[in-house]
Formats: structure tokens, sequence, C-alpha cells
């Protein structure tokens, strides 16, 4: 039976039951035997993952399609939900064999995670987390669904950011205003889709005996190595370090632009980017996604011929779709396929700078997930989130060097590298402000539409920009309804703070050693999930830390870099 062939149909129950049934009651007499079950079981995992994975991606690459959502909703509430039961189950009887402390030590985090899995699992919350993934997708299909006619033509959602970069700024605000009306007009269900989110995870956490889903959120995502406490003190430091600098940008900003206030439109809400104060057209680093895949390929290419040619070997597996189109869900993501063996990106190009950076940041991903591709077990290749996006994140900052790909005008080039280390401080803040409604959100999960908008707010006047959203006081207020991870990743957001911070050390070490810091991350990349976050860390020769003093040390290494270009 085992290894199962590359036709098996892991969407089928009729395939994957015999398939468990020879699992469940297979006899394990031995250490052999054990480290073979292993290898059977990550062997199915694999499939089951592949299969996930494609359906998913089909969905978010056409969420207009009816039969493409009825596919990967079959696939959610009829074949998760068994094999959820089946790997409870599996991890039933390996905890209980005699001689599992026998098993070499590379099996120690995948005992610790079985361990966890069992602790948590509770029968009636799996149909509680169906229903948690038809409620995200149809927040995707919603929002996938928007599109806006301007200047005679309609656009998606993502493409209207580049007339948000126009020097001029009544077709900045236009073209705002436009968005934030066709989002309004679906508020009030994406509202109601995260009351009811918040009030099944809330059931969810209460039938797992914890008090509520952040805390059974940090044990779900297998957060040991920090908490909540770490969490509040990571937002203090950025509120201490970051929002200065964020003011005193958009305070020169103020004065380049000529203007008495700053409107939504003239500052990203999210990132902190502008259009240009000196009046220069948006910076246009490729025409189509043609160009921009192959001058990111040599962009690799020039950073390390090994990187250029894992990047090529994605363009050839054709697992790109980068294009935004109408249907099409919002965002980016890399999703591995474990049996074919390369990963998938996905995200929704629109002609920017910040679709240069996704490019790279996913590329980054993918190269984390080839890098640990030889490891043998699903399990060892699983690796944690945090450190997922200290490999994405690195390659927005170490492929700098090599942006003149992308412009020939060095000035331009110039532009597009302080932009990026501008958006970097002011992602923190975003990242703070996201994580902190999240622990507030689940901590009160009873509160009122009210005291959430309240709430927002709040964290608004610590983490924002000092814009002026005179008469926009709703849109203010729901401004978080653009936020997808509240509704299909809840509290998978402080990740991209901890590893930006991962991530500017090994900048600040290329500029120093460039080979060495490209050796270090391959080092740590390869080794998956074979160690703890704090080894990881170590593996790649950076300090996993929240306090004030290492934040602010890195936004100095920051600013400097801001002053020199």
């Amino acid at each position: 039976m085992f290894p199962l062939g590359q036709d098996f149909d892991a969407t089928s129950w009729a395939s994957l039951e015999p398939v468990t049934n020879e699992l469940i009651s297979r006899e394990i007499n031995s250490t052999d035997e054990l480290e073979v079950f292993f290898s059977d079981i990550s062997d199915m995992a694999e499939h089951v993952s592949e299969a996930g994975a494609k359906l998913y991606i089909g969905m978010t690459c056409d969420t207009e399609s009816e039969e493409k959502q009825a596919d990967f909703l079959e696939f959610v509430e009829n074949i998760r939900p068994k094999m959820s039961e089946i790997s409870n189950q599996l991890d039933l009887k390996i905890i209980n064999l005699d001689y599992l402390e026998q098993l070499p030590e590379r099996y120690d985090l995948i005992i610790r995670s079985m361990k966890n899995s069992i602790e948590l699992f509770r029968e009636e919350n799996i149909p509680l987390s169906v229903q948690c993934t038809k409620l995200s997708t149809e927040y995707q299909k919603i929002v996938g669904a928007m599109t806006v006619e301007f200047q005679g033509e309609e656009y998606t959602l993502p493409q209207m950011r580049r007339f948000l970069e126009s020097n001029d700024r009544e077709v900045r605000r236009e073209a705002w205003i436009l968005v934030r009306e066709r989002r309004m007009q679906d508020s009030q269900r994406i509202t109601e889709i995260l009351d009811e989110l918040i009030e099944l995870r809330h059931k969810i956490a209460l039938n797992a005996g914890f008090e509520n889903y952040r805390d059974y959120a940090f044990r779900s995502m297998e957060r040991f190595d920090y908490t909540p406490a770490d969490c509040y003190e990571f937002h203090k430091s950025v509120e201490t370090h970051c929002m200065p600098v964020i003011h005193t940008i958009n305070d020169n900003r103020l004065i380049g632009f000529g203007y008495n206030k700053l409107r939504p439109w003239d500052v990203n809400e999210k990132s902190g980017d502008s259009p240009d104060v000196q009046g220069r057209g948006a910076l246009v680093p490729f025409e189509d996604v043609s160009e921009l895949v192959s001058l990111t390929s040599e962009v690799f290419h020039r950073l390390s011929s090994e990187l250029g040619g894992m990047f090529d070997r994605l363009v050839d597996g054709e697992v790109l779709d980068l294009d935004s189109r109408k249907g099409k869900a919002p965002g980016g993501y890399q999703y591995n396929l474990e049996k074919t063996g390369l990963p998938f990106i996905f995200m929704n190009a629109s002609g920017q700078q910040g679709d240069v950076e996704t490019m790279i940041h996913e590329a980054g991903h993918a190269f984390h997930s080839m890098y640990c591709s030889d490891l043998r077990l699903i399990q060892e290749r699983n690796y944690p989130i945090e450190f997922a996006e200290v490999a994405s994140m690195s390659m927005e900052l170490l492929t700098q060097p090599h942006w003149g790909v992308f412009y020939e005008d060095a000035e331009e080039c110039r532009r597009a590298k302080r932009m990026h280390l501008e958006s970097v401080i002011g992602l923190l803040a975003w990242i703070c402000r996201v994580d902190a409604f999240q622990h507030w959100m689940y901590e009160n999960p009873s509160h009122t539409h009210r005291e959430r908008s309240e709430y927002w707010l709040k964290l608004r006047s610590r983490f924002g920009p000092r814009t002026d959203w005179n008469g926009f006081e709703e849109d203010e207020s729901l401004f978080w309804q653009t936020q997808g991870h509240l509704f299909g990743a809840p509290f998978y957001y402080i990740e991209y703070g901890i590893a930006q911070l991962g991530a500017l050390q090994i900048w600040a070490k290329q500029s120093i050693d460039p080979q060495g810091a490209l050796s270090d991350y391959k080092a740590a990349m390869m080794l998956g999930n074979t160690r703890s976050l704090p080894d990881l860390f170590q593996a790649a020769d950076i300090k996993l830390g929240f306090d004030e003093h290492h934040i602010g040390s890195l936004v100095d290494k920051i600013n400097s870099a801001l002053v020199s270009l």
C-alpha cells in the first residue's frame, strides 16, 4: 500500500478510508517499525495536504466559480473532519507505545506537537472549525468580487492601488473614495462574518478548556517560546521607537506637499507609503507580469546563482498566478505542494513597487520550502510561522542592492529602497495594531460593534499615522475589515513583526559579510521544523527578542540607511 502512488486521490474518502484503517490497525513491535509508521503517516498526510492545497488554490484563483468553491467546501466538510479524527487516533496510538523514548532526537519536536494536539483535540470542535472555514471563504468571495468603475474602466481593488500613488491629489481622493464606497456596500455582512467567527472560536476555546480563544490560539499555533505578555512588550517597544519616526516622516511630507493636513488618500494606512513629495511620478518597475517574472529572476541570479536557479524552477513549473483580475481572491500567499515538490505563489500584481516586494517576499517563502524539501517527514518540514516569515522578509532586504534591475534610473532605485525601508517601520506599527486588536477582541468576545470600533480607533491613536478622516469616520472605524487575516488566519500576524526583526538582523550582517548572511540564511532554512524557534534564530545568527533596546537598535539601523539614501 505504501508508498501511495502519485495518482492517489486524497479528495475521496473511498480512497482514504482503507489507508487510514490499515494505519490504525497496524501492529508496531519495534522502534524500526515505528519509524516506518511515521514515514507512512507522512506519505498519507502529504497527499491530503496537496489535495487541499490544489482545491484552495483553485478556489482563490477563481472565486466566481461555483464548482471550485463547492469542491473546496466538499473537502473542508467531508475530508478534513474525518482526517482530524484519524490524526488524533494515530497520535494516541503512538504516544501510548512503551518504547517511544527510544526514538532518535529528531522526533522530539514531532512528539511534542502530537502531545499538544491530543490535549487540544475535541470532537465537538470539528464542525465548528468547518463553519469557520466556510465563513472565511465567504469573506474571500465577497472581497474578490469587488470592482469599481474609474475613468471609464473597471478595476479590481488591488488594481486601484496604482491611482493612490498619483501626484494628482484629486485623482487620489476620487480613487480612495470609490474604493471605500465599494467596501462599505458589503461592510454589514463582513461585520456579521467576524461576529460569527468570534462566537464560533470562543466556543472552540471553551470546549478545549481555555478561558478565551487567544489562549487557545497560542497553544494550537504551538507558541511555546513566547507569551501574550511578550506581544504586549513588542507593542510597547514599537510604539516607543517606531511611532516617532513615522510622525517625523509624515511631518516632512506635510511640509513637502504644502498641505495643512494629511488625508487618508495621502498616506497608506497600512504601510505608511505616500506619493512622492517632490512631485515625481509613481515608480513603474515593470509593465506586465511576464516582465515582473523575468526581472525578478535576474535579481535572484545576481544575488545568488543558487537562488536564481530555484526561482527559475518555479517559473518552469508553472506554479505562479500573479496578475490581478476580477473574481480573484485578494492578497498573496505561498502554498507548498508536498507531492509535486514545488511551492505555488499567488498574488495580485498591478504594476507597482509593492508588487516587486510581494513577489520577492513570496519567493522567499518558496526558497524556504525548497531548502528543507529533502527532510523526510512532512512534520519536519512544517516550520514555525515566525521563522517562515524570516525567510520571506529577509529576501526583501537582501535583494535591495540589485533593485537596479527594475530601475534604469539610479534615483528611482534609491526612491524604491527608501520607500521600502519606510514601509518596514510603518508595517511594524500596523502589525502591532492588528495584533493588539485581536488580543482585545478574543479576550472580550461579547463586545458590541460600538466597543469594537472604539477600541480600533484607540489603537489607531497609538499606532496609526496622524491623518484626518473627517467626513469618513465610519470608514475609519471599519478599516479593520481590509485585513484578511482576521477572518482566515486569526492571530497569524505578530509573526510578521517577530520575523521582521530577524530579517533586519540578517540585512545588517549583509552590509558587513554578504556571503556570510546568505550562508546563515540557507543553513537555518534547511533545518525546517527540526529545531525550536529560538534555535532556528540562533542557527541564522540572529536574536529572538522583544525588548525596547533590541527593537530600538534595529530602528536606528533603518534610520541610518534612510539618511544614506
